[in-house]
């Protein structure tokens, strides 16, 4: 599959056809409260679904409950296993190169704003981490596992941002096209799936090709689910790779609202590390994973641990060592892996779980007022894709 302007165009005009018309009526008729309450309580797979539930809310539920026909099981367990060998390598870099790239995409970090708060960034962190740990879950797709009835939630809680933006004429749309659009859409699932494989291998860490593909579509069966396009999809991780770079030449470049949200994320990673002497490491390994260019602008300090973590690397080899000629020492790792992934996500959600509801409202003003100093669009030279 080629990409070009031509097609991403297209995909900035359409949305989830099927969860929008499913918001616009549960707005329509006063429902979205009722909703969200009796849903709070339908957190599992095969929890019946409570009585008193919006009828459109009801078939869209029943119609969305099982994960594609398509779907290579086989393939799935590679990922969940991948992901188990990788959790700590992951988690690192979902926090500090997948959530930092949404940032450098002006108009994503000025609907995040919008959506989440410019205060509140552990919310979209807790939410986002607690989504990929119930993904990884055996039995994520099962009776019994979380995966499914988040992702339902998440898909109409993009459907109502569409929504709300849309009818407050609170978004250019001759500008930005429809938000949360299947270019966005499909941007954000390779920040989540190719970018951190990216970060992976920046790390040092080996990977099989087998083990990065089957990761890769775990995260196209997600993107199914949440309602992207299969038909506009990138099949594979060359042609994600395509798709990433013109996406990103398209759209990236610095913003007040990525700068600030970028400050808040980390704030809040200094807060989760012990005392303040490594606070540092985390400015250092954003800027490291990211690269100068998107951190210079989001603006992440420079600091004396920019040199240090470049011997991130050396060390991983290490660990990976050690990993492949100790069957003990591989289980200890995983295990530290594992525990180190609750103990972040623990800290981010401070014990709770995180609830997907509908938004009846959003901010009423979500620019940046003052606290961190204006810049103008960078505009991209011209993509060398072929059309």
């Amino acid at each position: 599959m080629t990409y070009s302007e031509a097609s991403m165009d297209s995909l900035r005009q359409t949305g989830d056809e099927l969860a929008d018309a499913v918001v616009a009526t549960l707005f329509e008729r006063g429902e979205v409260g009722t909703f969200n309450s009796l849903m709070r309580y339908v957190s599992t797979a095969g929890t019946p679904l409570p009585d008193g539930l919006p009828e459109v809310a009801r078939e869209y539920l029943q119609a969305t409950s099982v994960p594609p026909a398509w779907v290579d099981w086989g393939e799935m367990e590679k990922a969940r296993l991948f992901f188990i060998d990788n959790n700590v390598y992951i988690s690192t870099a979902l926090s500090f190169a997948a959530m930092p790239a949404c940032y450098v995409v002006p108009h994503v970090a000025k609907l995040l704003s919008a959506t989440h708060g410019l205060n509140y960034p552990s919310k979209r962190m807790a939410e986002t981490g607690q989504f990929t740990v119930y993904l990884m879950q055996p039995d994520a797709f099962e009776a019994g596992g979380r995966f499914i009835p988040a992702a339902q939630k998440v898909r109409l809680l993009h459907a109502s941002i569409r929504h709300h933006l849309k009818r407050e004429n609170r978004w250019d749309s001759e500008a930005h096209g429809t938000p949360i659009c299947q270019e966005d859409m499909i941007g954000g699932q390779l920040f989540f799936s190719l970018l951190v494989l990216d970060s992976l291998h920046r790390l040092g860490i080996h990977m099989s090709t087998e083990g990065a593909e089957a990761y890769y579509y775990a995260w196209r069966v997600v993107g199914a689910i949440l309602g992207v396009d299969q038909d506009a999809v990138p099949r594979t991780l060359e042609e994600a790779r395509q798709f990433q770079d013109l996406y990103m030449l398209r759209h990236m470049g610095p913003s007040d609202e990525g700068a600030h949200l970028t400050r808040q994320l980390i704030d809040l990673y200094e807060e989760v590390v012990p005392g303040t002497f490594f606070d540092p490491i985390v400015s250092a390994l954003v800027r490291y994973l990211i690269g100068d260019t998107c951190a210079d602008w989001l603006r992440v300090p420079r600091t004396a641990w920019d040199s240090v973590v470049k011997t991130a690397p050396t060390l991983l080899g290490v660990l990976e060592t050690i990993e492949d000629r100790s069957p003990l020492g591989a289980w200890a790792l995983d295990r530290l892996g594992h525990l180190t992934t609750i103990f972040e996500l623990s800290s981010l959600t401070r014990g709770r779980v995180m609830h997907y509801a509908i938004p009846e409202q959003l901010k009423k003003d979500y620019g940046v007022t003052g606290a961190v100093p204006r810049t103008h669009r960078w505009t991209p030279p011209a993509p060398t894709v072929t059309p």
